[in-house]
C-alpha cells in the first residue's frame, strides 16, 4: 500500500468556533489543539500543517479546577541575571485574559517551527466579539 502524501494546497482548511464559558482549560485547549494540528483528518501526517482554524471567544471566562487558580504559576525570564518572574494564574488573568488558553495550546503543539505555524490558527478573543465572521465559522463544543 502506498502512503499517500497531501499537498497542503490542495487540503480543505474549514474554520470552527468554540465557546469557552464555563469550560475547563485545558479540555478546551486540548481540543483547539488536536484540531489546529489536523488530528480529526483522515489525511493526518506529523510533518505537515493540515489542520483548521479554531476560534475561541470568551477566554477570559474559562475555569480551572481544583486550586490552580491559587497554585498555578507561569514563569518567564527578562534574559538578565536574576531575571525569573513568576505570577500566578490570578494575576496573569487579570492582565492578559487569553495567555493561559495561549499558552495551554502551545504546550499541546509540536515544538519548532511546524508548532509555532500551528499556534498561528488558533485564534483567541477574551470577549464575544471577534473578526471572523465572514469566515463562516461552524460551532463546535469543547
Amino acid at each position: 500500500m502506498k502512503t499517500v502524501f497531501e499537498k497542503p494546497a490542495s487540503v480543505e482548511r474549514k474554520w470552527y468556533i468554540i465557546d469557552a464559558n464555563g469550560k475547563v482549560l485545558g479540555r478546551v485547549a486540548a481540543k483547539v489543539a488536536s484540531i489546529v494540528r489536523g488530528k480529526n483528518k483522515t489525511c493526518f501526517v506529523p510533518h505537515q500543517e493540515i489542520g483548521d482554524f479554531v476560534v475561541v471567544i470568551n477566554a477570559d471566562k474559562i475555569v480551572v479546577t481544583g486550586r490552580k487558580a491559587e497554585q498555578k504559576i507561569y514563569y518567564h525570564h527578562s534574559g538578565y541575571p536574576g531575571g525569573l518572574k513568576a505570577h500566578t494564574y490570578e494575576k496573569v488573568k487579570e492582565r492578559h485574559p487569553t495567555m493561559p488558553l495561549e499558552q495551554a495550546i502551545k504546550g499541546m503543539l509540536p515544538k519548532g517551527p511546524l508548532g509555532r505555524k500551528m499556534a498561528k490558527n488558533a485564534k483567541i478573543y477574551a470577549g464575544i466579539e471577534h473578526p471572523h465572521t465572514s469566515q463562516k465559522p461552524v460551532p463546535i463544543e469543547a
